[in-house]
């Protein structure tokens, strides 16, 4: 049964709508940040289908953009879609470690898995074990060192609505992902 993406629109927008003209918005295809515009007077962090989970990691790349990142669409991020060979991967997985961190949190806030994604199912073979090390150091550096302000206000939404015990503490990291690379689906 799909997660409720309303749940995650309304926390969302009920934390930032106001103070940072930035809306959740279910999405169709792909995923998309649209800075406000003639067209759109707010931003809109658009996620795919209406997927719990897509949602959460589109948060979370908007967690970690900066003031003039957030005025460009996706961020002016790198993208190349699945299909990427060894190297554009290794660029991939770099700039996923600290958006799939705080996704990770945001999962867990929400008490729900988490899945780390290579994205690349039809590309190069991914360092899964690598890659997954280097996400959970990424949140054990987090949690000592404090979340970005956004990262950690959404958290603290979610963990009030879904009941999850705050301060977030390594434990509720350890046994909570999962990897997703290809069909099959390995645990932590």
């Amino acid at each position: 049964m799909p997660e409720p993406y309303q749940d995650l629109i309304q926390i969302f927008n009920d934390t930032f709508s106001s103070s940072t003209n930035t809306r959740l918005i279910k999405g169709d295809d792909e995923p998309l940040y649209s800075p406000a515009s003639n067209t759109c007077d707010y931003h809109q962090i658009i996620f795919a289908h209406g997927f719990y989970a897509s949602a959460l990691h589109e948060v979370s790349h908007w967690c970690v953009a900066g003031k003039a990142r957030r005025l460009l669409e996706d961020f002016g991020y790198w993208y190349m879609p699945d299909g990427r060979n060894a190297e554009q991967q290794k660029t991939f997985e770099r700039v996923e470690i600290k958006p799939q961190a705080i996704e990770w949190a945001f999962s867990v806030a929400a008490g729900k898995k988490f899945n780390v994604s290579a994205d690349n199912l039809n590309g190069a073979a991914a360092d899964t074990i690598t890659f997954k090390e280097n996400v959970f150091q990424q949140v054990q550096q987090y949690l000592n060192q404090g979340f970005p302000v956004r990262a950690q206000a959404f958290i603290d939404a979610l963990a009030n609505f879904y009941n999850v015990s705050l301060p977030l503490n390594i434990t509720q990291f350890s046994a909570n992902a999962t990897f997703n690379h290809s069909e099959t689906v390995t645990h932590v």
